[in-house]
């Protein structure tokens, strides 16, 4: 790997740019119109302009970045996460022109992005998943007889989806029969396949996810992260490693995610998902379930890089190489607690209206043990065309506690002028006693906005 192309855009680009730069392999960036100035264009060797500010006209065109990687002589393509990442067309479409996707095959991208086959796959490995259908539904009849036999509520959830996205809670037959066709014609619409599949809803779940790497052979795992601090599915908090996890859970469910990349031979960094049910109203003991494959790095992955001390991006490009992982399961070990708070473009007073516009002054927090993944500096401007997400300020303690108390001043120290934040949030957040405890599951950080939402309405602050 000589010149590697980044088809992607914003923090991630630039992360991938600097790992790139330490292993000696020359880069190219793409960019529309609106990130002509962007700091990832100038911290490339190179830089090709692929269309206007609109993704789908630019970052999510495939012709115009194949063509960029002919034009600046790239031979190698890296997708990020978002846009193309997850796309077994993109993966084929860089591999038959010559180049080399760093990520796994496109076969594994269609295999693990259809979640109905995923769930198979995972049964074949021995890997428990949450009781739901075995085969994707696309009419109403076929969910409500499923339905029946799983018992509500019921998690809906398109077949191809990811992400959080497409994924309905439904309570009875009433409320299924009225939201089947719109939740397929959503996934229709999202995914190009309006096929659902039906699972139980567990009602205290945590989301934990075990980062994996593989190299078509052999699969380590990095241990596992807590991400079910969550605003409508979509993560906000994230911890490596997961707080409250029992020794003898963790040990297989990172058992388990290896057999499940071993299984369909997993080359590059994965993320395999699980919901942990630890309800004692139905039992003492935490169980987990699969839920899906995350084949490409991950936002959160800097939780996994602060404690294990590996740098998971320089590796899915020496395993893109064809180099052999160079870690051995004995090698890799998780010193102390790292915190990731996704500081977004986003207003948490107006229910989180996205807040683009002119930056003005910009203060990143530093010191020991804290690091900031961003595309902000001063004077830039925040675009309305992409995804809010600012920065990621990801911190460091020698036990969780000391993380929590470090988070607190790394987030006082963060300030941007001219746009809202989420910073701010997020220090509020801090003073939980549940979080300090780590007691929380997917719906309590909901909750907790709820609550703060109508504490404003009256004047006062949330609890």
């Amino acid at each position: 790997m000589r010149r590697l192309l980044v088809a992607n855009r914003g923090e991630i680009a630039v992360r991938i740019i600097r790992a790139a730069r330490d292993l000696g392999i020359s880069t190219v960036a793409v960019h529309s119109t609106a990130d002509a100035e962007a700091p990832h264009v100038r911290l490339a060797d190179a830089a090709v302009e692929i269309g206007p500010p609109q993704a789908t006209k630019s970052y999510l065109v495939v012709d115009a970045i194949l063509e960029a990687a002919r034009s600046s002589g790239a031979d190698a393509v890296h997708p990020g996460y978002g846009f193309l990442s997850e796309r077994a067309a993109f993966a084929a479409a860089v591999t038959d022109a010559g180049l080399t996707f760093v990520g796994p095959d496109a076969a594994v991208i269609e295999e693990m992005g259809d979640k109905v086959r995923a769930r198979q796959v995972a049964r074949a490995a021995g890997v428990p998943t949450v009781p739901g259908t075995e085969d994707g539904v696309d009419d109403v009849a076929a969910a409500v007889a499923a339905a029946a036999d799983i018992g509500y509520p019921v998690m809906l959830k398109a077949a191809a989806g990811g992400g959080g996205r497409g994924i309905r809670v439904v309570a009875d037959e009433a409320e299924l029969r009225s939201g089947f066709p719109a939740a397929s014609a959503e996934a229709a619409s999202a995914f190009g396949d309006g096929r659902m599949y039906l699972e139980r809803f567990v009602r205290r779940a945590r989301h934990v996810e075990v980062q994996v790497l593989g190299d078509g052979d052999d699969v380590v795992h990095l241990f596992e992260r807590e991400c079910s601090l969550q605003r409508r599915r979509q993560k906000m908090v994230e911890e490596a490693t997961a707080p409250g996890i029992d020794a003898d859970v963790r040990a297989a469910m990172t058992d388990a995610a290896v057999r499940l990349s071993r299984e369909v031979g997993y080359r590059s960094a994965g993320t395999v998902e699980f919901l942990v049910d630890d309800d004692a109203d139905e039992s003492s003991d935490q169980r987990f379930f699969f839920i899906e494959m995350n084949t490409r790095i991950q936002v959160e992955h800097p939780t996994t890089e602060l404690v294990t001390g590996v740098d998971l991006v320089a590796e899915q490009l020496r395993i893109a190489t064809g180099e052999p992982l160079r870690l051995r399961q004995d090698d890799v070990t998780a010193r102390g607690s790292a915190v990731e708070f996704r500081i977004c473009a986003e207003d948490p007073d107006r229910d989180f209206l996205p807040a683009p516009g002119k930056v003005g002054r910009v203060s990143l927090p530093g010191g020991p043990w804290v690091r900031v993944d961003t595309w902000l500096e001063p004077d830039s401007q925040v675009s309305p065309f992409y995804d809010s997400l600012l920065a990621k300020v990801v911190v460091w303690g020698e036990d969780r506690e000391t993380a929590l108390r470090r988070s607190r001043r790394a987030l006082a120290e963060f300030a941007v002028d001219g746009v809202a934040t989420t910073a701010g949030m997020f220090t509020e957040l801090l003073d939980e006693p549940w979080l300090q405890a780590g007691d929380f599951h997917t719906g309590t950080l909901e909750g907790w906005l709820g609550r703060r939402r109508a504490a404003a309405d009256q004047g006062g602050h949330g609890s």
